[in-house]
């Protein structure tokens, strides 16, 4: 039996996953409210074994280090996420990481995450970490893609289209939800077309 692999991402309406220094969103595109707020938190409440690609985690370090309520990355949910062990993806970093029980796993994305797969006995779980989750579901090694879609559409300040370049693929949708009466959660089993 393998652990579960969750690709979970936040985008806009029409697909971006961030925005240039234009827009003025604000995190979450200043659309989070107590529901989305403490939905994360259970998801991440959950044991499991967060996989960044190097990118993604130096982002996050970024972003994380003047954390505060305003910027939004000081919430519950990504306290709790940066406590779970976590494993970073990358040919360049080398440990020690600035990130709590979190290590390097060196080589192709690939085939660190099927030796993930089997090894775990905890779910696995990747936020962002955009063109690694798709070498990933090209290669079946994506079980579920939990898209949280917020109302707003970014066709001119949109950057990081989350899905560009992505092999075809059928999903069947296993959960969804409203969040806060205008946030989707999506929640799809990919099977590739």
């Amino acid at each position: 039996m393998t652990a579960t692999y969750t690709f979970d991402v936040f985008s806009s309406l029409d697909g971006f996953g961030s925005y240039n220094g234009e827009g003025d969103w604000g995190g979450y595109w200043g659309k989070q409210g107590p529901e989305l707020l403490d939905r994360r938190l259970s998801l991440y409440g959950e044991e499991q074994r967060m996989v960044f690609g190097a990118h993604t985690y130096r982002a996050f370090v970024r972003l994380l280090a003047p954390a505060t309520q305003e910027s939004g990355v000081g919430d519950a949910w990504v306290t709790r996420m940066r406590s779970l062990p976590a494993t970073v993806v990358s040919t360049t970093l080398e440990d020690p990481l600035d990130w709590p029980d979190a290590t390097v796993a060196h080589g192709d994305a690939v085939d660190v995450v099927a030796r993930l797969k089997e090894a775990s006995d905890v779910p696995l779980r990747s936020h962002g970490s955009l063109s690694m989750n798709r070498a990933l579901m090209a290669a079946g090694l994506v079980d579920r893609v939990q898209v949280t879609v917020f109302p707003v559409i970014t066709g001119r300040t949109g950057t990081e289209p989350v899905l560009r370049g992505a092999a075809d693929f059928d999903l069947e949708l296993i959960e969804s939800r409203t969040l806060d009466g205008r946030t989707q959660e999506l929640t799809y089993r990919p099977t590739p077309h």
